[in-house]
Formats: C-alpha cells, sequence, structure tokens
C-alpha cells in the first residue's frame, strides 16, 4: 500500500486541499518512504511508532496528518473555543526552530485557521506568556520549556489536547528530557493521539512507548540506515599522528580539493575552537556552532550558512544533558552534586564546561544545514549512532554526497565498530580507504606545524571567553542594563585584546612551488573568499556562472595523476 501511495502522491492520501497547495509549493512531488506509510495510518486516528533515518522526511510525516486533523476539527465545530490542540516535543531549541517553520510553511494557505507557535524562538520564557495566552493550535518546544510554561499557567492542556508528537524520541531520553517528559504526561488529557518518531530503538524508547502510546502501529520503511553508495560515498584515511589530521584537512580545503560546503564534526567544544583558529591561518573562513551561547545566535549561525556566507561549520554532537536546577529539584539532588550532576560523555576536555553549555544543544541530528556536499569526522565519532547522525547531515533527499572520517591509531577500534555495523550484504566495509601518498603533500608540513604552534590552549581559552563577550555586548536582553551601568559596557568594550592566535599572512597563499605535480592541473590555491557564489572549476565550466549546489562528488578532485609519478601512484576510490 505505501508503494502504491508513494507512486501516486500526495494528491491520494485525502489531505486538505490547502495542505496539498503548500506541498505543491515546497516542491514534493511524491512521499517519501516513511510519510507514504505514516500519514494514511495517522489520518486514521492510529498511534504511531516510527522509525526512519535522518533527512527521510519526518517531520512531513506527522506534519501533515497533525494540520489536516486540526483543520478538520475546526471545520467540524465551527463554535469551538481556540485552544492549543497539537503538542510537538523536540530534543534541541534548533530542531524546534526548523520544525516550526516547516510546520508554518505547511499551513501557509490556511494560516487565518491555524497558528504555530516555537517555543524555542524566544529564549525569556516571560516574553513567551502574551503568545501562548492566545491560545495557539500547535505548539513546539522543548520538555523542559513546555514543562515550566505550564507549571507557570501561562500553558494548559489537560482539557483541550488531540494530538502528541514526540520527535527524535531517542534524543528526547539521552539529552535527559526523560524525568520531563514523565512529568509533562499528568498535565494531559487521557485520551489523544500520538505520534512517537525516531531514527534509532533502544530499551529505553520501549519505556517512554509504553507511557505515552496505545496500541500503537509500528512503522518500519524498507531503507537503509544510510543512503546507498550511489547517492553517499563514504571514505576513511588512517592518520599516523595528530599533525598527519591536520595535514590532510588544510591539503583538502586551501588546494581547493574540497568543493561545496563542509560540516566538520570533532570531539569537543575546546577542539572545535582550536580547529577553527588553525583554519584562520590559512585564511580558511569558517564558524564554530558554539554549544555555550544562546539558541537564537546559533540558528542565525545555521541561517548565514544556509545563505553561503561562509562554507564551513565546525561542531560537535554533545548529547551530554546539562541538568538545570528545577529538573535536579524534582530529582531530589543537588546542584553540582550526586546523581543531578551532568555526565561528562568522554568529553574529558571539556570537563568542567558542561555546566555552562545550553541543555538544549544539538547539532550532530535533526538541524537541516542545507547544500552540505561533504561530512568530515575530523575526530571519529564515539558510537555507530553518532556516526549515522553526523553524516546523515550530507546526502539529505535525492542529493548526493561525501563522508570523510580521519583516525589516529587510538581511533581505529571506534572506527572498526562503525564499519563493522554498516557492512555491506557480503561484509565488506562501506568506508573505503581513501588512499594517497602523504608524500604528495609533504611540502605544505612546515606550514601545517608552524599554524599549529600558533594555536595555543591558552588562544583557545581567549577564542571562547571572547565570543562570550561579543555576546554580551550584542544582547538585546541586556542592552537596557548597560544604559542603566555604562561603566560596565565600558569595561567590556575595553577589555584587553584578545589576539587568540597570531595570524601569519604568507599562510593565506600557496605558491607553485609547494603544490604538488600532479595536482598543479586539479589544485586552485589562494585566499577565500568571504562571500559571493561559488564558481565551476575545469576545463568544462564557464567563467562567472555560478556552480550548481548538490551536485557531483565534493572529493572527486582529490585523485593523484599517475603518469610520470613513480612510486606515488593512487588508487582512484
Amino acid at each position: 500500500m505505501a508503494a502504491d501511495t508513494a507512486a501516486s502522491g500526495f494528491e491520494h492520501m485525502g489531505l486538505d486541499p490547502r495542505l496539498l497547495r503548500a506541498v505543491a509549493e515546497l516542491g514534493w512531488a511524491t512521499p517519501t518512504a516513511i510519510q507514504a506509510q505514516a500519514i494514511p495510518l495517522a489520518l486514521e486516528g492510529r498511534d504511531l511508532l516510527a522509525r526512519a533515518r535522518t533527512g527521510s522526511g519526518k517531520t512531513g510525516a506527522y506534519g501533515l496528518p497533525l494540520l489536516h486533523k486540526l483543520l478538520s476539527i475546526k471545520e467540524a465545530s465551527p463554535a469551538l473555543p481556540q485552544a492549543v490542540r497539537a503538542l510537538v516535543l523536540v530534543p534541541s531549541a534548533e530542531l524546534g526552530r526548523q520544525v516550526g517553520h516547516t510546520l508554518r510553511q505547511l499551513s501557509a494557505f490556511c494560516a487565518r485557521r491555524l497558528r504555530v507557535v516555537d517555543l524555542c524562538s524566544q529564549s525569556d520564557p516571560a516574553a513567551q506568556r502574551p503568545v501562548l495566552m492566545e491560545q495557539p493550535d500547535v505548539v513546539v518546544g522543548t520538555p523542559g520549556r513546555v514543562l515550566a510554561h505550564l507549571g507557570g499557567h501561562s500553558l494548559s492542556l489537560r482539557h483541550s489536547l488531540e494530538l502528541l508528537v514526540l520527535d527524535e524520541a531517542d534524543l528526547l531520553l539521552s539529552f535527559g528530557f526523560g524525568d520531563d517528559i514523565k512529568a509533562l504526561l499528568c498535565h494531559l488529557p487521557k485520551i489523544y493521539q500520538a505520534l512517537l518518531v525516531s531514527a534509532t530503538f533502544n530499551p529505553e524508547l520501549e519505556a517512554l512507548q509504553e507511557l505515552v502510546l496505545h496500541n500503537p502501529v509500528l512503522v518500519l520503511p524498507p531503507e537503509p540506515r544510510l543512503p546507498g553508495h550511489s547517492q553517499l560515498q563514504q571514505f576513511q584515511v588512517r592518520c599516523g599522528t595528530e599533525e598527519d589530521k591536520f595535514l590532510v584537512l588544510v591539503a583538502l580545503l586551501q588546494l581547493r580539493l574540497l568543493r561545496g560546503r563542509a560540516l566538520l564534526f570533532v570531539g569537543s567544544l575546546a577542539r572545535a575552537f582550536r580547529l577553527k583558529l588553525f583554519l584562520e591561518q590559512f585564511g580558511i573562513p569558517a564558524c564554530t556552532l558554539n554549544s555555550e551561547l544562546p539558541a537564537a545566535s546559533r540558528c542565525h549561525v545555521i541561517a548565514q550558512f544556509n545563505r553561503g556566507l561562509y562554507d564551513f561549520i565546525v561542531a560537535t554532537d554533545e548529547e551530554g544533558p546539562v541538568e538545570t536546577p528545577q529538573r535536579q529539584a524534582r530529582k531530589g539532588g543537588t546542584p553540582g552534586k550526586g546523581k543531578g550532576k551532568a555526565k561528562d560523555k568522554g568529553k574529558a576536555k571539556d570537563k568542567g564546561k558542561a555546566k555552562a553549555q545550553d541543555p538544549e544543544y544539538g547539532v550532530a541530528r535533526g538541524i537541516d544545514f542545507q547544500n552540505v556536499s561533504a561530512v568530515i569526522n575530523f575526530d571519529v565519532p564515539p558510537t555507530v549512532e553518532s556516526y549515522i547522525h553526523r553524516v546523515g547531515r550530507t546526502a539529505r533527499g535525492d542529493n548526493p554526497g561525501t563522508a570523510l572520517t580521519l583516525a589516529l591509531p587510538e581511533e581505529h577500534e571506534g572506527l572498526t565498530r562503525i564499519e563493522d555495523a554498516l557492512a555491506g550484504e557480503n561484509g565488506q566495509s562501506m568506508l573505503q580507504p581513501y588512499k594517497f601518498c602523504m608524500e604528495e603533500i609533504e611540502s605544505l608540513r612546515y606550514r601545517c606545524r608552524d599554524a599549529m604552534r600558533s594555536v595555543t590552549k591558552q588562544a583557545v581559552k581567549e577564542a571562547r571567553l571572547r565570543e562570550i563577550r561579543d555576546e554580551l555586548l550584542n544582547s538585546e536582553k541586556l542592552k537596557a542594563y548597560f544604559e542603566d551601568n555604562p561603566r560596565d559596557l565600558h569595561v567590556l568594550r575595553h577589555d584587553k585584546p584578545l589576539h587568540p592566535a597570531i595570524v601569519k599572512p604568507h599562510l593565506r597563499n600557496v605558491p607553485d612551488y609547494l603544490v604538488p605535480p600532479s595536482l598543479r592541473g586539479i589544485a586552485r590555491p589562494g585566499p577565500r573568499k568571504r562571500k559571493g557564489p561559488r564558481v565551476l572549476r575545469g576545463p568544462s565550466a564557464h567563467r562567472g556562472k555560478p556552480a550548481p549546489r548538490g551536485t557531483g562528488n565534493p572529493l572527486q578532485s582529490f585523485k593523484f595523476s599517475r603518469r610520470g609519478a613513480k612510486g606515488r601512484a593512487v588508487p582512484t576510490p
């Protein structure tokens, strides 16, 4: 049935015509596998337990039946008082804003009938109370934020809720929202439809399922955990030393061998800043998605990336929950002590910093980074699921993508676990070795070493402090405070100048004699511009025309010529 629905399109699902117009406006030609199976069942009023990989269209799978049901209720009972009838719980503020945006797009042709509010768009709960008092039809938010409004009586669901959605349910639990969800259920009516959507299933999720769902239908679309090799190409490079990692990365980026936008994942926030400062040494603009900053600032970074202001984001996928005093009080713990203490999740290098991070932060999964050509795992992901969620940021929809993982000897065990878990039917690894001769880029090593020496621990610390200081200066909330306390603003603005790392201008350009002979017809070394569209490179390119997005393999040019390169031949990946 699902295959028939997918082949025939959304118009045969019985959806409201206004929703079909929005779907056509978004360019959704045919339902994805999860949409084809989940939408008809949800329209029947069934509770669903759905699993589908990142980028498979899960938001549309629950968003369309949710909006259709609310429209049907309003059409059937025009005199029904306005009330909150749908609640969507998400694990992070960034995902909440994205879900809210998608639901507003889907309801664009019935915006006067349906109002969608996401509680993640503003960080101040007091500013959200007037909006909630107007009784929007749909509320999107994290469990902690929703529970705070329920406790403050600015939100009421007990007599009106018709539909509950738990998006990325496994992350809701791993982010430490389990107790919040249980407390929140006490504020809901006895009867409502529930949709639980997740990329993975685990025992903890089964316990949550028993609390939320009633005779659910299991929806498991027949799809791999990641796109196939024809759409997603996965490579690995086994590096001997940490310096080799930085050397391979600078060769990829400074010689323009990596084309298009890329996400660079590291294991901790400190390493993210170190990598950003390292790239700055070579004039490569990149942005760090800092979990210590408010959600609005992080979403602004993502929006700038999606608009093409820069091509590289350095991010982490830290999922350790940060305990708020309210959550600890419900657990009976003391802030910073006992079981109320935030778990480190193996991020020893950021120990002691976790308490400063936003508890609603999450990057590796769910966030809609647009037109990502490649994902580079500068550090091997700690788990198989983390790898899937990182790599799921590229090759979304029908677009191609590439994933490259750099591994040190001590990371080989973790890389092997990932290879075994994702092995093909014949046991062949999906992560093909991306082989090349390191001697080809040895000419860049002294520059790489020079840049690494410039990025000290003190430079990383000062860069983090500077970003927080800049956030304070740009904060709208503190504007009134600074008007009343100008001396404090003076202290901030005249703080000692922070020079995290001395940038050496000569590193921005790569002289021709440093470019490997076999790459001189391919590489395009030179300083990167911070703005402007990318231009096609190659013999068939038309000068001045923007490069098409999401096409081609961004790593395909990293193939060394075999002609006249004795001992330097490299197999084509």
